[in-house]
């Protein structure tokens, strides 16, 4: 592992963001079922190489169960599970870091109710069992993956489906993404409030399409303009679906002096972005809503308040909740442990071009989780990069 240490320094220039990671997801799904090429500019981050890989092994010939290495990506191994069931009868998953940590419970309730087997041992995931119609009640505040990984798969199902939700939907805007795709796939879904009707026997079908520009990778450059950078962000479409356009509206909301509260719970990969703004932002921030940050690829609740705090910043984490007092300047000077998480890796890189002193940030290759390019843009926009 490689350690990245920034001086302080002025970024100035043009950016363009890499292709969005939850658009790329469904769309790579959606195409592999209609039996054609990827669409253009999935881009090739670590998670994505992991969906296209184990969609591979799913379309392979040959008996017995598929073995599937969804590396880090939650969004892989939520997807696929129930497509794994529809396509092959089941799958034998791999992860690493904290995937298997992460929380997979609807699914195994779900299934073993319809008789599936379900053994999770270690960072090994085995299930066995063919996906059935019906009626799928799941939570709505755990994560929308699982809605999601229903309404991809159950379409391929003998007989109609319906999906049930019996808690508030969070994150729902990416549910929109997954709709948004299925319909131009020509997959029909109906939608009453807190329930989504699936027919069964469908056919995904050809779609040409582009994939836009990731709100959420755009966040950080936001976060770098709003620290006084000159950075202008090309690629991202302002009427997307995507939760995370939300950065543009917080951005204006800290920019004003005073005390805010901004509400994560449908876009809680804006947090790292936001708490980089806050630490530097006139008055107090509370970023509410975000339970759910302790369940990603670090407890993100915490490595965000600890980073802020290494580098001089205020930050005190509650257990749903952030709340990060501005200082008008950050020291520096320290070490900064990513936790292997790319958003925190970004984060703070960002807040470490406005030190005093340089920073060192550990683990700087998590980055290609998401953002391969992520250290080549930071070069190109003057940061001040060395590796050890």
């Amino acid at each position: 592992m490689s350690t990245a240490v920034i001086d302080p320094c002025q970024l100035s220039g043009t950016v363009r963001v890499p292709p969005s990671k939850s658009m790329a997801h469904r769309t790579i799904i959606a195409a592999a079922l209609a039996g054609t090429e990827e669409p253009e500019g999935v881009g090739d981050s670590r998670d994505i190489q992991a969906t296209r890989t184990c969609l591979a092994a799913l379309r392979a010939p040959g008996a017995g169960l598929p073995e599937l290495d969804c590396g880090e990506s939650g969004s892989t191994l939520r997807f696929l599970v129930p497509l794994s069931m529809a396509l092959r009868g089941g799958g034998r998953f791999t992860g690493r870091g904290r995937l298997m940590e992460r929380p997979l419970g609807p699914y195994e309730t779900l299934f073993q109710t319809r008789g599936a087997d379900w053994s999770l041992e270690g960072s090994t995931l085995t299930v066995r069992g063919k996906l059935p119609a019906g009626r799928y009640e799941l939570p709505g505040d755990v994560s929308s993956q699982f809605v999601t990984g229903l309404l991809l798969a159950l379409p391929l199902a003998e007989g109609e489906s319906e999906i049930v939700l019996t808690s508030p939907l969070e994150s729902a805007d990416y549910v929109d993404l997954t709709l948004e795709v299925l319909e131009w796939h020509g997959i029909r879904i109906g939608r009453a409030r807190d329930r989504f009707t699936v027919p069964g026997g469908q056919t995904y079908r050809p779609c040409r399409m582009t994939v836009p520009g990731d709100w959420s990778q755009g966040a950080v450059w936001y976060a770098a303009d709003f620290l006084d950078h000159r950075v202008k962000i090309e690629g991202l479409d302002e009427t997307s679906a995507q939760a995370d356009r939300r950065i543009a509206a917080y951005y204006w909301r800290l920019a004003r002096p005073g005390d805010r509260e901004l509400d994560v719970s449908q876009c809680p990969d804006l947090a790292p972005a936001l708490g980089a703004m806050a630490a530097l932002a006139r008055g107090n921030t509370r970023l509410t809503g975000a339970g759910r940050l302790r369940l990603k690829e670090s407890d993100r609740l915490s490595a965000i308040a600890e980073t802020i705090r290494r580098l001089g910043g205020q930050a005190r984490e509650e257990a749903d909740s952030l709340v990060i007092r501005g200082v008008d300047r950050l020291e520096g000077g320290e070490r900064v442990d990513s936790r292997g998480d790319h958003r925190i890796a970004m984060m703070a890189a960002v807040l470490a071009t406005r030190c005093r002193r340089p920073v060192s940030i550990l683990q700087m290759e998590c980055v290609d989780k998401s953002y391969p390019e992520f250290w080549n843009d930071f070069t190109k926009l003057g940061g001040k990069l060395h590796v050890l």
